[in-house]
């Protein structure tokens, strides 16, 4: 697939603009998530469909698809030209007025959405995304208190942060209140002692059943939950959980909402995650891979039941940049280039052919290697100091020395040009849908090799 990509490979090194992007950075740039003093971002020149390199000319396989949201890769030309081409025909437009490639991506993403979800609210990312549907949610049933996972993240905005169930919710606290999380499905590290798949699912399903009724249903607007769990682990719900979920809100009167900001746009090798699961919510938010990130874009998708509640009744929300055509052009782009070159088959094909054996060969060869789990071009290994006891490589939320052992591994995958997603003990497989077979394959190896420095670790 990379060979039809563009991009301009810097060969050798060019330490004066190395030098100059590092000086503008560490004098002016306010870093996200972290102390200031105390990171050193690496400057990075150019990149092309699976990779990326800096100005000393090192390329990495980008096998975190920077935030999960490079589905395309780095400057796919269609995706490029899409975005040239509107910019010179109509750079933007206010969101209050019709525009054509608005209309066209809100009509192809009601299209492959399940059910009745056919009406498009857009906002400019993920965090935004949830915040609004959680809004609808309240204004429709006319509660406050909103439901979210544990282990799970949905963005770093007021009411995102709250809904957000890691560590980086706590020094946002207090913000909305009218927040309750529980646990989700995780059977590898089961809250109820559950040996099965379907025990897990029932056992947690009865968990938030608990929850429901002990928060009070009828205070409840939602229900919020990632389809597979991002950032925190991978989570794949085990079979009839999303169901249950669906029944429960059904039962009570709860908007259900799938935050598919990381899982959309074919990275389990669907449109939408949910429909790998047969499961119909009423909201659907989402980002990234809508179009690669290429422009700042988001939006809930909503069923007709939402929707109709605001015919007559003014939705009171709204964004200044509310489907910019500069980034719903390359949205469009995205769909003609998944459907002309096959991207949800051949992300399963490949998921399931040629990453899933050989992760699972790294698990058994591996003793460092806890569990593998993921689908389509989106994986988690996480890794153990004890594979008996399940012990974290590192401990949770671990920072300084206490987490080396992961920056170690980390560092094993960047020396053999592989750059990976590092989360507390995991190492998440999230390469763009683009990559090639043989760039697949020699990213696995990489990775396979810098675990025998997690194995340096295992205890005996």
């Amino acid at each position: 697939m990379t060979d039809t990509l563009i991009g301009t490979r810097h060969p050798l090194s060019d330490t004066a603009a190395d030098a100059q992007v590092r000086a503008d950075d560490r004098a002016h740039v306010f870093h996200s998530w972290s102390a200031q003093a105390l990171i050193d971002p690496l400057p990075i020149a150019g990149g092309t469909g699976a990779t990326f390199w800096d100005y000393e000319g090192n390329e990495y396989l980008d096998f975190s698809s920077q935030l999960v949201n490079l589905n395309l890769g780095h400057q796919h030309p269609d995706l490029v030209t899409a975005i040239q081409q509107q910019a010179a025909r109509l750079a933007t437009i206010q969101p209050s007025m019709a525009n054509d490639v608005r209309g066209e991506l809100a009509r192809r993403i009601a299209e492959v959405a399940p059910g009745d979800l056919d009406k498009v609210f857009f906002t400019n990312g993920g965090a935004d995304a949830n915040e609004y549907a959680v809004r609808m949610a309240r204004a429709v049933t006319g509660r406050r208190k909103v439901l979210s996972m544990y282990r799970s993240y949905h963005g770093g905005t007021a009411t995102a942060i709250s809904l957000t169930g890691d560590p980086r919710r706590w020094a946002n606290e207090p913000s909305d209140g009218s927040v309750a999380h529980f646990f989700g499905p995780y059977e590898y590290r089961s809250s109820w002692g559950a040996t099965t798949p379907e025990e897990e699912a029932s056992r947690a399903l009865a968990h938030l059943e608990q929850v429901v009724t002990l928060e009070g249903a009828s205070t409840i607007a939602a229900i919020i939950l990632e389809t597979i769990v991002g950032t925190n682990g991978v989570l794949v719900p085990p079979p009839g959980y999303l169901q249950g979920v669906r029944e429960l809100c059904d039962r009570h009167g709860i908007v259900y909402i799938a935050d598919e900001v990381m899982v959309g746009f074919g990275r389990v090798g669907e449109w939408f995650a949910v429909n790998h699961f047969g499961v119909t919510p009423d909201l659907i938010t989402f980002a990234k891979g809508v179009n690669s990130g290429y422009v700042p874009l988001g939006g809930v998708v909503i069923s007709q039941r939402i929707a109709a509640h605001f015919d007559t009744v003014a939705f009171q929300g709204g964004l200044t940049y509310s489907g910019h055509p500069l980034a719903c052009a390359p949205g469009v782009a995205t769909f003609e280039v998944f459907e002309r070159d096959g991207i949800l088959e051949r992300v399963r094909d490949l998921g399931s052919r040629v990453v899933e054996p050989r992760l699972r060969a790294m698990a058994d060869a591996h003793p460092s290697v806890g569990e593998v789990r993921g689908l389509g071009l989106f994986w988690a290994i996480e890794l153990v100091r004890n594979p008996a006891t399940r012990e974290p490589l590192v401990p949770f939320n671990a920072s300084g020395a206490d987490a080396a052992p992961m920056a170690a591994v980390a560092a094993a995958c960047k020396q053999a040009g592989l750059w990976p997603f590092i989360h507390f003990n995991r190492m998440h497989v999230a390469p763009p849908l683009v990559i090639s077979e043989d760039e697949l394959v020699r990213g696995l190896h990489i990775i396979d090799e810098a675990l025998t420095v997690a194995d340096g670790y295992v205890a005996g």
